[in-house]
């Protein structure tokens, strides 16, 4: 009967403590014992490696999505998913309300994790390929394939409403390349920034320089748009718990986007007096 309630996974494993079998009296992560060995002698980046692949990491990969953490800790107020979770704040709601804000728009085909995975799809088809990227960013859905996602309006990667590439990405993709195996996508990727950008008509998006990264650590799509997701959740918490404190009074809004009725006719109640006189 024991056997009817067991969980199975590659990733963790735990002994029972002898004298409360809910509890654990040791963990392990592919092998690892996580209280003995990885919390004294890892890194965080190096433990978070190793829970999504399943072997340690080497210093280069460790080094390369720390810095990448760091690039994506804090999109910003103006992008879209900390907007969110800075709109959940400034009305008060619980903190787990903003990072689902955050989450939920965060989501998405446009600078999302959505647009990343797709990203990391098309490195898997068109590799260092040129031309085929060329195709391919135009077309980027898979054929025949029925999707929850409504077919892409932009080439993924990059940002339809940029003219030119923002100073910050290409910081990032100057810095993460120089972390980046040589023969790898984020080095391909600043060789043929211009190009690229020259055949879509407009800049690359930091999605496309995580993508990138994502697809040099080793991760497939989904592991990719997970932690593509994780990574930001810190700027819209700060974001959030600063707009919280703030108050709604010097929070921005669109009034002028508003137009109210001039409907002075009187107020007819919709419920009847049938008092007696």
């Amino acid at each position: 009967m024991a056997s009817d309630y067991l969980y199975y996974s590659n990733i963790w494993q735990e002994e029972p403590e002898e004298s409360n079998p809910f509890a654990a009296k040791a963990c392990y992560c592919s092998g690892y014992d996580v209280y003995g060995q990885v919390v004294p002698q890892a890194s965080w980046f190096e433990y978070l490696l190793l829970m999504l692949k399943g072997e340690r990491p080497s210093e280069a990969e460790t080094k390369l999505i720390e810095k990448l953490a760091m690039v994506l800790a804090n999109p910003g107020p103006r992008e879209a998913s900390v907007r969110a979770a800075m709109n959940a704040g400034i009305v008060g709601t619980n903190h787990s309300s903003a990072l689902m804000a955050a989450l939920a728009v965060g989501s998405g085909q446009y600078g999302g994790a959505q647009e990343v995975s797709i990203c990391m799809r098309l490195w898997q088809e068109c590799g260092h390929n040129l031309e085929l990227w060329k195709i391919r960013l135009f077309r980027p859905e898979e054929d025949e394939r029925a999707d929850i996602w409504l077919p892409m309006e932009h080439a993924p990667g990059f940002d339809p409403n940029g003219d030119d590439t923002p100073t910050p990405i290409l910081q990032a993709l100057d810095y993460l390349t120089s972390l980046a195996p040589s023969n790898g996508a984020l080095v391909w990727l600043k060789q043929q920034r211009s190009a690229l950008e020259e055949e879509v008509g407009y800049p690359l998006a930091i999605s496309g320089v995580a993508a990138a990264a994502l697809v040099d650590l080793g991760l497939n799509q989904d592991q990719g748009n997970m932690l593509y997701l994780m990574l930001r959740l810190p700027g819209a918490a700060i974001h959030s718990l600063e707009q919280k404190k703030r108050g709604w009074k010097q929070f921005p809004f669109y009034g002028s986007a508003i137009e109210l009725a001039d409907d002075t006719s009187p107020v007819q109640s919709p419920i009847q007096d049938n008092t007696a006189k």
